[in-house]
């Protein structure tokens, strides 16, 4: 049985890096259903995030609102202190600083691997396919799957598709990764190499907000666990007190089912 931790060890060290993202009173509703309930949340620069909690509790929605592929209808989120919001040039950079990896890859069909990598650099950031073909070469090369660069994505395991997602994304060295449940759609079999790829990546500072049930993954990598009910944050806690003192009851069951 693991022994109780000392006050001294759940007393926080102050964190001196600055706040990068700042959530403030986020509410989003479909329709009648509210899914994000007052959410205030600060994710310092180079933080990893786990987000945890039962289906239908905000998670994606969360992280979704982070980037702006859903829009709350009350509260703010800056990055850097501008508001996402903003129709300005400074926001419009900002939102192409952050990257996000889905559950279903998401990449394009008709386009070779490569291809797919290539087109946000070009398109948005303006690189030249040279200095973009390089770049997706290296990042392909650090996911392990340079030698697939020619292929399209139907040829590929689910595994290798989603660490294509992976390097597209990282393809705009944006500052900020988010990752909506990345593990969650492939063989288990799979799930490690995806896992693998992610924990390289957290060693490189980069600043990660991870939805996810793998919960080996968030012992190991996460600085903070989030742990979502109801459209709240009911708990946040760095993993080895969310693991070993889950402070509600709810958090308790949830991990006494998946971890049994």
């Amino acid at each position: 049985m693991t022994a109780p931790l000392s006050l001294a060890t759940l007393a926080p060290e102050p964190d001196p890096r600055p706040v990068l993202i700042r959530i403030e009173g986020l509410n989003k509703h479909y329709g009648a259903f509210h899914v994000l309930r007052n959410i205030d949340l600060q994710v310092r620069e180079g933080e990893r995030i786990v987000l945890c909690g039962p289906s239908g509790s905000g998670k994606s929605t969360l992280i979704r609102c982070i980037n702006r592929l859903e829009v709350a209808q009350q509260g703010s989120i800056q990055v850097d202190g501008i508001d996402l919001a903003s129709t300005t040039r400074e926001a419009a950079q900002v939102r192409s600083d952050i990257g996000m990896v889905f559950q279903h890859f998401n990449l394009f069909p008709h386009m070779s691997v490569l291809d797919n990598c290539l087109l946000a650099p070009t398109s948005v950031r303006g690189l030249s396919r040279k200095d973009a073909e390089e770049r997706a070469r290296m990042y392909l090369s650090k996911v392990g799957i340079e030698s697939q660069a020619h292929k399209y994505p139907s040829q590929l395991s689910g595994g290798q598709q989603q660490r294509v997602a992976i390097a597209r994304a990282l393809c705009m060295k944006p500052r900020i990764m988010l990752f909506d449940e990345p593990t969650s759609a492939l063989d288990p079999e799979m799930v490690a190499e995806v896992l693998d790829v992610l924990v390289q990546l957290a060693g490189t500072g980069m600043t990660m907000l991870c939805v996810t049930h793998e919960m080996g993954f968030a012992r190991q990598v996460a600085e903070r666990v989030l742990f979502l009910e109801g459209g709240q944050i009911i708990e946040d806690s760095p993993p080895q007190v969310f693991f070993n003192q889950p402070r509600t009851e709810r958090a308790k069951g949830f991990l006494a089912q998946i971890l049994h």
